[in-house]
């Protein structure tokens, strides 16, 4: 690797010749503050907070954005001026000029980036007085948009665009005017918008935040003819105690399900479960399409950013989607018909709550044909993301760091390793692949790993010989990596029949509805491969490491579905799909 030699703040440094200074600077464990930038997705100097002097061949010193401008041989540094000082602070007077200051009501504070550079640059008003610009919040759909909070640093476009292939957003109008919105100032229930949330996460300030379920919640705990039940999914438990000062990659499930026990939920139940039973299904779709002519490739429907992704983008590939209902939704429908009538209870008394790491998962338990019980009835009434399960916890006064480990109620806590492993990219294809690949083989499967399809890459393909049949497969995560798939299957430069795509880069663990963690976190953190590593170690230390092998399963085969993709099964754990188009 090709270097230089730069001075920063005095002392000598040698760091990659195509660096830039902030990278040089971070390199050296020397704090450049930005808003702005997203380490190789939004690298555009707007927001001038990583403004430093720079000297290069002798010349005197000049001040250039940290973000953009590359180091060069013989360069010296400094980040920590007043003069440096005062500009940054200016620039946050500057963005507080025409920015509502409710911190106190807004869901980010004490977690805003905006807020930490004020409070470490002593700003607390902004000397600029004048005109403000003031927005009508846009709030019909599960992403809320507020650009009175917008500091127009275009994460969330840089985003919505280049990594998701969505590209709904963008800047409107010029000078003072400008903010983000979609084309023509439509809503974003107008749009192509896939409730993905990747805005969100990626936001540094309260401008972009998921609609908040928690009451409807806590009313229906507080109702006592209600059944109020609720699973987590497996990467909530992976994340959750972000949200409590726990470092990433903390597993943090017995804690989890006590503090939900402690809110008062009836029965508290492992969504690891369902996603086994989707792998039942699925899986034998999977099979009877190959082996019956079927529309292949199949490809998974679980993400529910991705299922409305391939409905507006690729309507004409609907029809390759498998048909099975998504864990979450699988759960519900259990619950509603299944154990309501195990338990005798009327469907209409429960309500059924899911945790998860998924903005669009909201959006999905209002979607047509999600009704197992019939009458209107919804398989799952409320969603709710981690962050909003971590409020809950902190609103209810719940110490969640010193609370004792708790099990998952039965008969829905038993989970598989291959369910567990549902949260990260490439986990449902090996999931899949270690129950089609017995349903072909007509034999137990002894190695039951793929690392072929692990891993936080974009695009991944692999090729399985099993017997006298080759199964071609192939993992995408983020909508943009999903884009580039399938038009590649499309024009035939690849051919695979089982497809596996989740609408996030790096798949539910690092989805829409996790803790938020700061873009400087994002650059030096690998944030899906840590979260990943707890749900691959839940895999790995798991006696039951096969979803056809979990007996809760099993049990729900025997005693209500009969036989995967039986009549009941289809009618209950199955759906259809919308060709929307653009």
């Amino acid at each position: 690797m090709e270097t230089v030699n730069v001075k920063i703040n005095g002392r000598d440094y040698v760091v990659p010749a195509n660096a830039t200074v902030l990278e040089a600077a971070r390199a050296a464990k020397i704090d450049i503050p930005t808003l702005c930038y997203l380490k190789d997705i939004n690298e555009i100097g707007a927001c001038r907070l990583c403004l430093v002097e720079v000297s290069e061949g002798g010349r005197p010193f000049r001040m250039v954005t940290a973000c953009v401008y590359p180091v060069t041989d013989g360069m010296e540094i400094k980040t920590n001026t007043p003069k440096i000082i005062a500009s940054r602070k200016m620039n946050l007077e500057l963005l507080l000029s025409n920015h509502d200051k409710k911190c106190l009501e807004c869901v980010r504070s004490t977690n805003c980036e905006l807020q930490t550079l004020c409070r470490q640059y002593g700003v607390s008003e902004s000397r600029f007085q004048g005109a403000t610009n003031h927005y009508t919040i846009d709030d019909k759909t599960p992403i809320i948009r507020d650009n009175n909070k917008c500091i127009l640093c275009r994460r969330c476009v840089a985003v919505c665009g280049k990594v998701q292939g969505v590209g709904v957003i963008g800047a409107n109008d010029r000078g003072f005017d400008t903010h983000i919105a979609s084309a023509f100032e439509n809503p974003l229930a107008a749009t192509s918008c896939i409730n993905c949330g990747q805005c969100i996460v990626n936001c540094p300030v309260g401008a972009l935040y998921e609609r908040d379920d928690t009451e409807k919640v806590f009313e229906a705990l507080a109702n006592p003819d209600k059944h109020v039940l609720i699973c987590t999914a497996p990467s909530v438990r992976a994340q959750i105690g972000e949200c409590f000062g726990y470092e990433p990659g903390t597993d943090c499930e017995g804690k989890m399900v006590a503090a939900l026990r402690a809110l008062g939920f009836e029965g508290v139940y492992d969504m690891n479960l369902t996603a086994d039973l989707t792998i039942v299904e699925e899986a034998t779709e999977l099979v009877g399409r190959i082996q019956g002519g079927g529309a292949l490739p199949m490809i998974t429907s679980c993400s529910p950013g991705w299922i409305k992704f391939c409905e507006h983008y690729f309507p004409e590939m609907t029809e390759n989607l498998s048909t099975c209902k998504s864990p979450q939704q699988m759960f519900g429908a259990v619950v509603k018909t299944y154990y309501a009538q195990k338990m005798g209870w009327n469907p209409e008394d429960i309500l059924f709550v899911s945790a998860i790491p998924c903005t669009a998962k909201k959006f999905e338990v209002g979607r047509p044909d999600q009704s197992a019980a019939g009458n209107g009835i919804p398989d799952v009434d409320v969603a709710i993301t981690t962050r909003e399960v971590g409020r809950m916890i902190q609103k209810a006064g719940i110490d969640f760091r010193h609370l004792e480990d708790e099990a998952f109620d039965a008969p829905f806590d038993i989970g598989s390793g291959a369910g567990a492993i549902f949260g990260a990219t490439g986990g449902v294809m090996e999931a899949a692949l270690r129950y089609a690949a017995e349903l072909i083989l007509h034999t137990k499967l002894e190695k039951v790993d793929f690392p072929e399809v692990r891993g936080t890459e974009g695009i991944k393909v692999a090729a399985y010989k099993l017997g006298d049949l080759t199964v071609r497969v192939a993992v995408a995560s983020g909508t943009g990596n999903a884009k580039e798939l399938l038009n590649k299957v499309k024009s035939g430069e690849l051919d695979v029949q089982f497809i596996e795509i989740m609408a996030c880069p790096g798949g539910c663990v690092n989805g829409g509805g996790q803790p938020i963690q700061p873009a400087h976190v994002r650059a030096s953190v690998d944030l899906r491969a840590v979260r990943a590593a707890v749900l691959y170690n839940d895999d790995s230390l798991n006696n039951l490491r096969k979803s056809q092998d979990n007996l809760a399963v099993q049990k729900l085969y025997d005693e209500f579905f009969g036989q995967p993709n039986s009549e009941k099964a289809h009618h209950i754990l199955h759906t259809s799909y919308i060709k929307r188009g653009l």
